[in-house]
């Protein structure tokens, strides 16, 4: 079957920034903050630096494998690997995208609507004359539904403009530029949040030595879940992504330097917005500022800023700039697996796709899933939410029921699956044949630790992941 319909990455560099784009999102600037407050600080960035090196590295190295082998979308890349397996693999990774694009775009409407608010306090003193704090200010928005819906609308919208101009014109154009300048901006606000009066505490607790969370086993697999979960997400990983964009990559390229580049890249940017965040949450929120949780971007945040003074919308107008910019990177990342599937599909049955046709329809059916979540406001505006009668953590808002079957179930068993599936099925030779094409080599050393990894640590890392967050989501708030 001909491959011209889908294009390829321009060059190795487009796809790097692409593939680091989908990782480097939400999960950097604004769950790894949050985790790491919530999870001991320097114990959890210990965790989650060797579950990275030896989780991560391993299950990028297959889905990268995978997706070049074949050439195809998420679905067929894992078929032509073991049909009955390979089907159940690629309905996971089909269904994780689909549901977290659901409020994965309503977060990133979330942020449009405070970059808007900065803009407005910076030109007209609006947000200053209200006198409103970052939590009024964030009851507010979430009451207002017609206001989220419209941004979310708005935000699918911007990346609709992107995605339909495909891998080259699109995905890859955007983020040559778009990566840069997230980088610059990310840059700017560290260096003011860690000039902050009282920043030096955060600084410690992210980078100080303190293995105490640790030493109780509860402890520990709380930590292990908490950052395996993170870790999972922030890469991009068992949701399709990169099995996707692998499938556009050239043979001639490595796959083992364009795995550790990715995994280092995306790190490096979750411990920088570790930087600009809980430095600053110390310095003007106090003692118990980095215990916030998700509201720490939306909430204690906005207070930093109020409390800046006139430079306050300035650096608010950057940091949620970047992080805007964070989450259009990936959703076009999780927008083109599915694109890709359905393009792929019909050019299977013999026909030309129209990419701009099938990502509108995309498109508009992610709209309709997300006007529902934005709508629920994080369960303030009295919706129904499946579950809600239990008390759970997954009932509390739709966002947390999507956040629950995706991220909770769906990404750490199809891993888990995956790694039983490379390691004692399909084995570790498949991926080390692909890795060594036009002259490549996979070390004996290098080739032994992908293969002791894929056999006994993912799986055995995964399992605790995939309880630790049923778990979670699982149990009552207290």
């Amino acid at each position: 079957m001909e491959h011209h319909h889908r294009g390829e990455w321009g060059s190795n560099l487009g796809f790097l920034m692409a593939a680091v784009g989908s990782a480097v999102g939400l999960g950097n600037i604004w769950a790894f903050p949050y985790k790491m407050g919530d999870n001991g600080g320097f114990a959890f960035l210990v965790i989650y630096l060797i579950l990275a090196a030896t989780v991560g590295f391993s299950i990028m190295l297959c889905e990268l494998s995978i997706g070049r082998r074949a050439g195809r979308s998420v679905l067929v890349s894992y078929q032509q690997v073991g049909s009955k397996m390979g089907t159940l693999l690629g309905f996971l990774a089909m269904l994780s995208p689909f549901l977290i694009l659901s409020f994965y775009t309503v977060l990133g409407a979330y942020c449009m609507e405070y970059m808007s608010l900065n803009l407005a306090d910076l030109a007209f003193g609006v947000a200053a004359m209200a006198g409103m704090s970052g939590g009024d200010t964030f009851g507010s928005m979430l009451t207002n539904q017609f206001g989220s819906v419209a941004f979310t609308f708005l935000f699918i919208f911007i990346c609709f403009l992107i995605i339909r101009g495909g891998i080259k014109d699109g995905i890859e154009k955007f983020n040559k530029i778009g990566m840069p300048a997230l980088f610059i901006m990310l840059v700017i606000v560290i260096v003011r949040a860690v000039t902050l009066p009282g920043a030096g505490s955060g600084l410690t607790f992210m980078f100080a030595p303190d293995l105490t969370p640790l030493t109780s086993l509860n402890g520990f697999l709380e930590v292990l879940s908490a950052a395996g979960g993170q870790m999972f997400f922030s890469l991009s990983l068992a949701m399709g992504i990169t099995v996707t964009y692998g499938s556009y990559l050239s043979k001639k390229e490595s796959l083992v330097k364009n795995s550790l580049i990715i995994i280092i890249s995306d790190t490096i940017v979750a411990i920088l917005a570790g930087m600009a965040v809980l430095p600053a949450a110390f310095a003007l929120g106090g003692a118990g500022a980095e215990k916030q949780g998700p509201k720490l971007l939306f909430i204690t945040l906005q207070d930093v800023f109020n409390a800046m003074g006139p430079t306050g919308p300035i650096f608010g107008v950057l940091f949620y700039m970047l992080v805007i910019l964070a989450a259009i990177t990936s959703t076009i990342a999780l927008l083109e697996v599915l694109a890709t599937f359905l393009s792929d599909r019909v050019a299977l049955k013999g026909r030309t796709p129209d990419r701009k046709k099938l990502v509108t329809i995309i498109c508009l059916v992610i709209f309709a899933e997300a006007a529902l979540v934005a709508a629920d406001g994080l369960g303030s505006n009295g919706l129904w939410i499946p579950f809600h009668e239990t008390g759970r953590n997954l009932g509390s808002s739709w966002l947390d029921f999507m956040d629950f079957i995706s991220e909770g179930v769906a990404m750490p068993l199809g891993a888990l699956l995956m790694s039983i599936w490379i390691g004692w099925s399909a084995g570790p030779k498949l991926v080390r044949d692909e890795v060594e094409l036009e002259g490549y080599k996979m070390s004996n050393g290098l080739y032994g630790f992908f293969n002791f990894c894929t056999k006994f640590i993912v799986p055995l890392a995964m399992a605790f992941i995939l309880y630790g967050q049923v778990m979670k989501f699982m149990e009552i708030p207290k």
